[in-house]
């Protein structure tokens, strides 16, 4: 059975929107995007070939995959290890409304009952099945307890505004630290495990 993983990048304050460009996640009125873009570095290139390394399918929300979708497939250096994977391997979208989806190979979820649909997806998949970026399907995800490992690169900016990894209302989660380095740029790169609910208590009781 693979193993669900979800890597996002957030700033300091949590947000996770429109990391990539200025046009890539503009809804509610986001202008702020493209951020982490300064802090790209050979340091940041090599934890995420790791990443791309482990994939056995990947799991995507309606806007991510239409990002993805949009570039990608233009990207056909065989040698190139995120692209080569990307046009390869199984794609699976989450969306109520998309009707055909041609970047292949591709699979559309209705995501009617999205728990029995992600955990048959783990159980046929041989490797990672990763969530990148896809912030409405991360919030998802993490509420049905249906992630192992969590990979938060946090950039060391603050926006002030946009869509966070963690909303208000998210469901008290416990996590099991397992990684953690910084890259050149100053970028802190930490790998977690779910580990239930959090446990709690009183100093000096």
């Amino acid at each position: 059975m693979g193993k669900l993983s979800i890597t996002t990048f957030v700033s300091l304050d949590g947000v996770m929107q429109g990391p990539g460009g200025p046009e890539e996640d503009p809804r509610d009125g986001f202008d702020l995007g493209g951020w982490t873009v300064p802090y790209a570095d050979d340091d940041f290139g090599h934890f995420m070939d790791g990443v791309f390394d482990r994939v056995g399918a990947f799991l995507l929300g309606r806007r991510t995959y239409e990002i993805f979708a949009g570039f990608w497939p233009t990207m056909t250096d065989p040698d190139d290890p995120i692209a080569s994977k990307l046009n390869s391997k199984p794609k699976y979208v989450v969306s109520t409304t998309m009707e055909r989806a041609d970047w292949e190979p591709t699979t559309i979820i209705r995501g009617d009952d999205l728990a029995k649909e992600i955990t048959a997806l783990k159980e046929r998949t041989d490797g990672e099945v990763q969530v990148h970026g896809s912030g409405r399907l991360a919030h998802s995800l993490l509420e049905h307890d249906l992630i192992d490992t969590l990979h938060v690169l946090t950039y060391p900016v603050v926006l002030g505004k946009g869509l966070r990894l963690f909303p208000e209302g998210a469901v008290p989660t416990a996590f099991r630290h397992t990684e953690a380095r910084t890259t050149g740029s100053g970028v802190t790169i930490q790998t977690y495990e779910l580990a239930g609910r959090p446990e709690y208590g009183t100093y000096g009781a």
